[in-house]
């Protein structure tokens, strides 16, 4: 199949967490055009129903291919991923990268066998979370806790809200506290959103943590999907597209210009 040069990656998320997948992305492939879709009027995801999301997810990102024209998408959501990537693959007809928990980084990392996995509710309760878990932590103690507060708090920072610090506290808290907690020395952020805030993360820890996202995984993952592929000499401006504009897409648009989106669209 013949790629256009000017042809962009689809990055898709529930909100703005997947910028901390896009940078990377554009830090390996600084040329491409890029277009960041979030579904501002479905946010958020983590507390919707494995129905709704499975149901949505793919009219959406059919909507987005037949407007946008792009050479890959890539589903830039953990909750996104965990339910619909199968079905999104089976409506399109591009490759379709997802975003998988960096369980097993986490695994191979944590010196005391004991690590987290931080994520939204909906992410952490999936099927798939437990066979990452069995296949790679195996001998490890892995705790789960969903936070849909740390979403809206990532949401916050971008839109340069002050932000309240116990909202990381609790979240963290949510692992801590659990048995085993106090020798927990690795986190998985499962949620895209939580790169993000891992500043406050890290600020809020009793003790040093470690943590692991896959946005570097991905960044190999779609330089390798597009080997040989043209691409233009110089970047172009970046479009976010969003399913319903508010005056919060607009405090985000000083935030969207450092991550090179400088045009706003409705979808």
């Amino acid at each position: 199949m013949t790629v256009a040069s000017d042809a962009p990656i689809l990055f898709f998320d529930s909100g703005v967490g997947g910028l901390s997948i896009l940078a990377p992305a554009r830090a390996a492939l600084p040329t491409a055009p890029i277009v960041y879709a979030a579904d501002s009027a479905g946010f958020p995801y983590g507390t919707k129903s494995e129905a709704e999301i499975a149901a949505r997810v793919p009219a959406l990102l059919g909507r987005l291919v037949e407007r946008y024209r792009p050479r890959l998408a890539v589903i830039a959501c953990n909750t996104a991923s965990t339910i619909a990537l199968q079905h999104v693959r089976a409506a399109l007809d591009i490759p379709v990268v997802g975003t998988v928990p960096a369980i097993k980084p986490a695994a191979l990392l944590s010196k005391n066998r004991v690590f987290g996995v931080l994520g939204t509710d909906a992410t952490v309760r999936q099927p798939y979370v437990d066979r990452l878990a069995a296949e790679h932590g195996a001998d490890c103690i892995v705790l789960r806790h969903g936070s849909a507060a740390l979403v809206q708090l990532a949401e916050a920072k971008l839109r340069g809200e002050a932000l309240d610090p116990h909202v990381a506290r609790d979240a963290l808290a949510g692992l801590l506290n659990q048995p085993g907690g106090d020798r927990m020395d690795m986190v998985v952020l499962a949620c895209t959103h939580f790169p993000l805030v891992e500043p406050e993360l890290a600020a809020a820890a009793p003790h040093p943590i470690g943590y692991v996202h896959g946005g570097d995984g991905i960044a190999r993952r779609i330089q390798y999907l597009t080997q040989g592929q043209p691409w233009p000499d110089a970047p172009s401006p970046g479009i976010a597209v969003f399913t319903r504009l508010d005056e919060k897409v607009e405090a985000l648009r000083p935030a969207l210009a450092r991550y090179g989106l400088d045009r706003i669209d409705a979808l």
